[in-house]
């Protein structure tokens, strides 16, 4: 018995400097990647134009996304007009997002570049990180923007039901059913 707890301090020791040796190189792989700042997931998403939980602000607060609007667009049970509203920002949303994550992918290989020829100084850094920063800033307002614009596209009933669809029904503790589910509303004709 006494050799069996020994054994399992040891394995459990063992475990114990994996985790912390895991901890400390939490980058190791990383260092192959064409971008090292980027998975090719991120790069994919990025020159895609697609969201990567940038609007959560908006999804999560009764202002649906149209990408997927237009998947659940006879669920929602949208008319013709609004599908054409929403297909139209929709598209206006992804050449925007999409040029400007083709230009965030290209600065951040121009950033490991500098680093990697050992070029990277001071001023250099800190404009590309500004104009990275900009290009960041466009990419989500694109994505944001759609939101609230799918606001004026939609009834009040539609993005209940988007809310209910996509599983955001749960209200916050204190909140009223009135605030949660029927969300402030601009309406244009449809």
């Amino acid at each position: 018995m006494k050799q069996l707890s020994t054994s399992c301090i040891g394995i459990f020791a063992l475990l114990g400097l994996a985790g912390a040796l895991a901890a400390d190189m939490p980058y190791a792989g990383q260092q192959t990647r064409t971008i090292k700042a980027l998975s090719d997931q991120e790069v994919s998403d990025y020159v895609e134009g697609r969201g990567m939980g940038s609007s959560k602000a908006a999804e999560l607060n009764h202002y649906p996304g149209p990408a997927h609007v237009l998947a659940d667009s006879s669920r929602l049970e949208l008319t013709d007009r609004q599908k054409a509203e929403t297909q139209s920002v929709f598209d206006a949303m992804s050449a925007v997002a999409r040029r400007s994550g083709a230009a965030i992918v290209a600065g951040e290989a121009e950033l490991d570049a500098l680093y990697a020829s050992g070029r990277a100084a001071p001023a250099a850094i800190k404009d590309l990180l500004t104009e990275l920063a900009r290009l960041q800033a466009e990419f989500r307002y694109a994505h944001l923007n759609a939101h609230l614009a799918m606001r004026t596209i939609l009834t009040p009933e539609q993005i209940a039901r988007y809310d209910e669809m996509r599983g955001y029904t749960a209200m916050a503790p204190g909140s009223s059913p009135s605030t949660e589910t029927a969300p402030a509303h601009q309406h244009t004709h449809h």
